[in-house]
């Protein structure tokens, strides 16, 4: 009877160990984790993006802004972190498959989602204007420059 209350009381104390350390790491370590990851730094880090980082580093018109604040849907959370998976899980195994393209262009969705988040952050100035219009058809130096084309 001894043996099996000091196993059980091991039992119990591992397992409390264990869900002490889960809930650390839930409550410390995805959001720091979180936090890192939507960063330029950790963009360009995995990305073959470093002309297009340079660019927004050394003349973007939005340096103070994150890849993530223009490039992913951020009028909702929920979908902002759905497209933030869909994006890097893409982007990884294009880059670990060695198939991303040396021509790096925006697609139709990724356009759609940077319309629409100028159009948000800029609602005050543009509520006059044509929204049907892409706002980097008349915006270009906004844009990444990469080997004098015009890349997004």
């Amino acid at each position: 009877m001894k043996g099996k209350t000091r196993r059980r009381l091991k039992l119990g104390l591992l397992g409390g160990a264990a869900a002490l350390l889960i809930a650390l790491f839930l409550l410390i370590g995805p959001p720091q984790l979180l936090a890192k990851s939507e960063t330029p730094e950790f963009c360009e880090s995995c990305h073959v993006h470093e002309a297009q980082y340079e660019a927004w580093f050394h003349a973007g018109a939005h340096r103070r802004l994150a890849c993530v604040d223009c490039h992913l849907p951020n009028d909702n959370k929920p979908v902002h972190y759905m497209w933030k998976s869909i994006d890097g899980m893409k982007d990884l195994v294009l880059f670990n498959a060695g198939h991303v393209p040396d021509d790096i262009r925006i697609t139709e969705h990724g356009r759609r989602v940077v319309q629409g988040n100028c159009i948000r952050c800029h609602a005050e100035t543009v509520f006059m204007i044509d929204q049907e219009r892409q706002c980097t058809d008349c915006h270009r130096r906004i844009m990444h420059k990469r080997s004098g084309a015009m890349t997004m």
